[in-house]
């Protein structure tokens, strides 16, 4: 029973990191872009060109 209580204990303090790195994360501005990745595919990569010397 008592390895119950250190399971739960555990758990809890994993689900506190995890909110405070969401938290730290939408602090420092992790999701202000919502627009690029959205469009990202529709850019065309660069080839490089073999002709070049």
């Amino acid at each position: 029973m008592n390895i119950l209580y250190f399971l739960i204990g555990c758990s809890v303090f994993l689900a506190l990191i995890f909110l405070l790195a969401f938290f730290w994360a939408m602090k420092n501005g992790q999701n202000d872009d919502t627009y690029t990745p959205s469009v990202r595919i529709l850019f065309d990569d660069e080839i490089p060109n073999e002709n070049k010397k």
